[in-house]
């Protein structure tokens, strides 16, 4: 049994939705192929903060795509903690005079990925999305559909991200009402 099997197996019945929507997202058959799957997978787990989630979506990952795809996933996930809680101050604090100061932020990996720049970018918007930042979600979501990907990839990349996401906040919770034993 994977990392992931097993931690799926400790959601309880309130989670069984998202005990079988965390199998089905993550299986052949959508729009994502392996790369685009496991990458989007494991940067929203990494953005959900959840490490044992993260720490099992890295073993299976391991098992499905290289090193690079699994480089890129864990560099979009961190680049986007900074950008989107930027950028989602610029947007929300709501002066246009911010907008005119330079970011001063490094952010190199975006234009030069491990993998390729549409992949990564699917991963950024995944994450963005969980981090709930509209200026990046915008961003990210058009350079994957003007770089070529459809609708229905970054429908997959959401589903993937709101389920890995659930989970993480499923597993607290089964935490609490079943406690590991110790």
């Amino acid at each position: 049994m994977s990392e992931l099997e097993a931690l799926r197996e400790r959601l309880v019945d309130p989670m069984k939705d998202i005990k079988l929507n965390l199998s089905s997202v993550l299986a052949e058959g959508g729009a994502l192929d392996a790369a685009q799957r496991w990458g989007v997978a494991l940067a929203s787990a990494a953005a959900s903060r959840h490490a044992p989630l993260t720490a099992a979506v890295l073993s299976d990952a391991r098992a499905q795509v290289s090193a690079a795809v699994i480089e890129d996933a864990l560099a979009a996930a961190s680049l986007m903690a900074m950008n989107n809680v930027f950028y989602r101050f610029r947007h929300l604090v709501g002066k246009a005079s911010y907008a005119d100061l330079p970011a001063r932020l490094r952010m190199t990996r975006i234009a030069r990925p491990a993998t390729n720049k549409m992949d990564f970018e699917l991963f950024c918007l995944a994450v963005s999305a969980i981090n709930a930042c509209e200026n990046c979600i915008r961003a990210h979501e058009d350079a994957v559909v003007n770089g070529g990907l459809t609708q229905a990839h970054v429908q997959d990349a959401i589903r993937i991200a709101s389920t890995l996401h659930a989970a993480a906040v499923s597993l607290e919770i089964a935490d609490v009402i079943t406690p590991a034993e110790g």
